[in-house]
Formats: structure tokens, C-alpha cells, sequence
């Protein structure tokens, strides 16, 4: 009696094998990309070690005669971004816009020389994140990956039903029957490994989806609020912070995204009247102030210094930090010098503390060496759980067909897949959208070619 009942349970089989083949691709895909950009700490400093490391020195030249040399190297540069040393043995970074490529430049603190550059969007760690995010196509390829982790959250919760014991226990469950061969093997390890890792697993969507453009920019406007008094005593322009991350390149951190860009007092109030905002920045405050500004409000070494693009424009000084209790974002008049907004881990709310939590444990940072360690692991069983799946899909589809798990079209069926869709649909329209589009897929073209396989199935 404790049996499911067969439609359910074929239901469950069917939405789990649409949502893999789906996702297997895109799963293997976030893995790789995933484990590329995790050990970006201990790769940058081995592949990049001429740029990177420099000798301890006593003395550092000022950030100003820094900024002198990049701009003697590249006079047709617009500098867009400074990143201090983050220790004695560290090279400083200027990220360059010049002839239409973006540049990391980095220099030696001590002695002003130009060490060497790297394209600030085609080296491996910019491209691991760029495919990680968004698969290097921008708004179509950032929909596709949330719309593929969203699918992955369908794939988690059908197939811990499927796995589910049902009176069963040990081999085949908790562990894999390692004395079988051929298919039973297989399933044993996509099993098992989607048993252990499904919780995990999870985590790893649910924290990824909320930097994605559509999911992740709902989710924020909803749950990520500032005191509106923060914002009162400052001119606000129609920007948002997110504006300063990219693709390729995080700035500020993602509690920050939704909050308004202030402007530079000197020329706010002239933009409505001269169109001021396309005018360029022309900053009176000195870099090495901006830098002074940072070491005297106790900013996290590692963070960096935007420069404004406009005369209405604001330096933004920030630290998207690995312990997100150290996070800082300021936003600085680039002619006074007055920090105009400085946000800081106690100005975020309860849910904003959560997701940026969940962003350094996906990111591997939250806990060090041993934080990398757990998401490997966890990026190893999701490859493993995708050619697993591949696999026994491979070993059980008849000759010819597509070998889509039988299922009997009733009542009871339709009342629970029409609950699921609905409920995915709220939470994750896109999903949503998808998963109706699949089910007339599946009603109008697939169930013609299954309808004998099906009622063969369903009577055994």
C-alpha cells in the first residue's frame, strides 16, 4: 500500500527525464566553468605571476604618479577602474578601455613600472565567468542558464521522489551495488550521487539564480531594501549600481545592485537643462585621496576604485569581499571628495545577509581552502549525476525513439501536473513558461509516437 500510484510516480519519471535532457548539457557546462573560476585564488598568481607578484619594497609611489604612468603608456586610454595592491608582494591593477579592448594593466607599486597587460575579457578566469554567466551571448545566454538552474530545481525535487526508499534500504540507495555491471551500476551511481548531492545541490541553484537578470533582479526588488533615508540627502541619478558589474568583472556586491547611483553635486543640477550626463568626468579629487579615503574608513584590502564616466558621475570605491561582514560599497563626489553613501554589512537586511552569504559559499570563498574543497566536490558529483543520467537514458531507449517514460494520461495525472506547473510558474515564471510549452510538446507530438510503448508499460 505504501506504493505510489503509477501515474504519479511515471509522472515524476517523465517531468525528471525532460528536465535532464535539458539540463545535463547546462549542468556540465556550470561544473566545468564552476571549478575554472573556484580555484581563480590559486591559478591568477601561477599563470599570471610576472604581473601579479612583485618584490616587497618599503616605499610606495602614491596612486596619482600610478594613474601618471598608465595614462604615459596609453595617452588614448580611458581609465575605468583602480585596484590598490592587496599586499606587499602585489602588483597594482588599472583596468584601461583603449582602442576598443578593455585592459588590465598592471604596474609595480614601488618603482611605476609598467609590468605588463592582459585582456581584461578573454583571459581564462573572464571567460569562465562570462560562459558561467551568461555563455558569452549576453541577455539570451543569462536567460538560458537561469532558465536551465530553474529546470535543475525540477530535476533535483522529481528525482529525490524517484530515489526515494519506498521500504528499500542500503545498496542501490545509500551506496551503489559496485558488483553490478552495465546499467544497474549506472543508475546505482546517478542515484546515489543525486541522493547525496541533492541538498547541496540546491543551495548551488538557488544562490546562483539570484545574480541572474531576471529571477535575480525580481528577487531583489522584492527582498533587497535600504532605509530610503540613506538616500535622502544626495542627488540620485536613474542608475542602478548594477550598472558597474559585468559580465566578466564583479564590482559591487549584489545587495548593492538595486540601489540607487548618486551624483557629483557640482553638476547634478545642471544634467536636466544641458544634457550633462554624456559630458566627460572631470574629477578634481585626487586618486591617491580616493585611496586615503578607503584605508582610513578600514576598507578590506582587494577592493576597487571605479571612476566616473560622466561629469555627474561618481568614484565608487568597493570591496565585494570573501567574508561578507567585510563588504563596503562608497560612493564619492568626484569634485568635493565627500562620500556621498558608504553601505555597509549592517545597513543590509535579514534576506540580503542570506543571499550574499550564499554567494560566497557558492563561490567557494565563505570558509577558504575548505569551502573550495566542499563545491568541487559538489561540481565532481554534478558531472557525475549528468553522464550517469546520459548514460542509463542511452542504455534503456529503445532503437529509434527518444525514450520517454511511459505514462498514463488521467485524471489524477493532469490535477498534479497542472498543481507542479502552477507552482513552478509563481516561483519561477520562466520555468513555468517552459514547462507548459514542453507538456503541449509532449500532449501534441511525442505521446503519438510513445502510445503503444505506453500502455504496453502501463499494464506490467
Amino acid at each position: 500500500m505504501s506504493q505510489p500510484k503509477p501515474n504519479f510516480y511515471n509522472l515524476a519519471w517523465r517531468w525528471h527525464f525532460y528536465a535532464g535532457l535539458f539540463v545535463a548539457p547546462f549542468m556540465v557546462m556550470l561544473a566545468l566553468t564552476g571549478i575554472v573560476y573556484l580555484f581563480k585564488p590559486q591559478l591568477d598568481p601561477l599563470m599570471y605571476g610576472s604581473l601579479l607578484n612583485v618584490p616587497a619594497g618599503h616605499h610606495p609611489v602614491s596612486a596619482d604618479e600610478l594613474l601618471r604612468r598608465v595614462q604615459e603608456a596609453y595617452p588614448q586610454g580611458q581609465i575605468k577602474q583602480y585596484l590598490p595592491p592587496v599586499n606587499a608582494e602585489r602588483s597594482a591593477q588599472f583596468v584601461v578601455k583603449n582602442a576598443g579592448n578593455e585592459l588590465n594593466v598592471f604596474i609595480d607599486p614601488y618603482h611605476a613600472d609598467v609590468l605588463g597587460e592582459q585582456d581584461a575579457k578573454k583571459n581564462l578566469q573572464a571567460i569562465a565567468r562570462a560562459i558561467h554567466g551568461e555563455l558569452m551571448i549576453g541577455t539570451v545566454g543569462d536567460r538560458l542558464v537561469e532558465l536551465a538552474a530553474g529546470w535543475g530545481v525540477v530535476l533535483v525535487v522529481s528525482g529525490v521522489f524517484l530515489w526515494w526508499p519506498r521500504g528499500k534500504t542500503g545498496a542501490g540507495i545509500v551506496w551503489p551495488r559496485f558488483n553490478s555491471r552495465g546499467r544497474v551500476l549506472w543508475r546505482d551511481l546517478h542515484a546515489v550521487t543525486g541522493f547525496w548531492g541533492a541538498a547541496f545541490l540546491l543551495v548551488m541553484l538557488l544562490s546562483g539564480m539570484t545574480w541572474t537578470g531576471f529571477w535575480g533582479k525580481q528577487y531583489a526588488e522584492v527582498w533587497n531594501r535600504f532605509p530610503a533615508a540613506m538616500w535622502n540627502n544626495v542627488p540620485k541619478s536613474d542608475q542602478e549600481a548594477r550598472s558597474l558589474n559585468t559580465a566578466t568583472r564583479q564590482t559591487v556586491p549584489w545587495a548593492m545592485e538595486n540601489t540607487p547611483m548618486p551624483m557629483s553635486g557640482d553638476h547634478a543640477e545642471h544634467m536636466a537643462h544641458n544634457g550633462g550626463s554624456s559630458a566627460p568626468a572631470a574629477p578634481t579629487i585626487s586618486l591617491q585621496d580616493l585611496q586615503d579615503i578607503a584605508v582610513q574608513r578600514q576598507i578590506e584590502p582587494g577592493y576597487s576604485i571605479t571612476f566616473p564616466s560622466t561629469a555627474s558621475g561618481v568614484f565608487t570605491i568597493a570591496v565585494f569581499a570573501d567574508d561578507p561582514r567585510n563588504d563596503a560599497t562608497l560612493h564619492v563626489d568626484q569634485y568635493s571628495g565627500e562620500v556621498l553613501a558608504d553601505v555597509r554589512w549592517q545597513h543590509y537586511g535579514n534576506v540580503a545577509r542570506a543571499t550574499e552569504m550564499g554567494v560566497m559559499l557558492h563561490e567557494g570563498k565563505l570558509f577558504g581552502p575548505f569551502n573550495q574543497i566542499v563545491v568541487l566536490l559538489i561540481c565532481l558529483m554534478i558531472l557525475l549525476s549528468a553522464v550517469s543520467g546520459v548514460v542509463i537514458w542511452w542504455k534503456r531507449r529503445p532503437q529509434g525513439k527518444l525514450g520517454v517514460p511511459p505514462l498514463r494520461h488521467d485524471l489524477p495525472t493532469w490535477k498534479t501536473g497542472a498543481f507542479i506547473i502552477l507552482a513552478l510558474a509563481v516561483v519561477f515564471p520562466l520555468v513555468g513558461a517552459s514547462l507548459i510549452v514542453v507538456w503541449l510538446l509532449d500532449r501534441v507530438l511525442l505521446s503519438r509516437f510513445n502510445r503503444q510503448p505506453e500502455s504496453a508499460s502501463s499494464s506490467s
